[in-house]
């Protein structure tokens, strides 16, 4: 009786070792696929490592739109061009054309998800300032105030229209006779 409880035990330990082995190999796995990757990256960075820079320009540039679309009251000029490369319009707007996607909030938010015994954190959408969701599929498309009459502007851009953005006119020579797409009458 007591050799048939040592070798119960025996196999149920060798059981635990399979099962343990079995759970921790995909472990292993894991570390060994994230070692080869962190050695490819060293190899790589050794026969190419990054230079410094010296001089910020895309840091500069940022500051150029920042300066250029912080003040209040500036106007945009946004031309649409077509596939052909004519400006077929345009609209003069109280600063640059907002896309659909853009938003004052987040468009996520962490919620609990109940789990075994405990919950989790997760990212789920969250309403936009309207009260509802959005999938984010309009992201080609833009809102505006127009600078003449103060009237809501919304276009989409693709499909071969391409909005060129401008805190200037363009010279009449490239506009030709392209419309002021957002004068509208009160």
């Amino acid at each position: 009786m007591f050799v048939k409880r040592i070798i119960a035990a025996v196999a149920v330990a060798l059981s635990l070792t399979f099962v343990v082995s079995g759970c921790d190999s995909g472990t292993s796995g894991q570390d060994a696929e994230s070692a080869t990757g962190q050695k490819n990256y060293d190899n790589l960075v050794k026969q190419e490592p990054a230079h410094d820079m010296t001089y910020p320009q895309t840091r500069k540039t940022i500051n150029f739109w920042i300066d250029t679309w912080g003040q209040g009251k500036k106007v945009a000029y946004t031309y649409l061009m077509n596939s052909n490369g004519d400006v077929i319009g345009y609209y003069v707007t109280e600063g640059p054309p907002v896309s659909m996607c853009t938003s004052l909030r987040p468009s996520y938010q962490w919620a609990d998800i109940p789990g075994d015994g405990d919950s989790t954190k997760e990212q789920v959408p969250a309403p936009a300032s309207d009260g509802v969701y959005y999938s984010g599929g309009e992201c080609t498309t833009y809102y505006a105030k127009d600078a003449n009459t103060g009237a809501y502007i919304q276009f989409t851009a693709g499909m071969g229209i391409n909005p060129l953005l401008y805190d200037q006119p363009l010279s009449p020579g490239i506009v030709k006779d392209a419309p002021n797409l957002g004068q509208v009458s009160k």
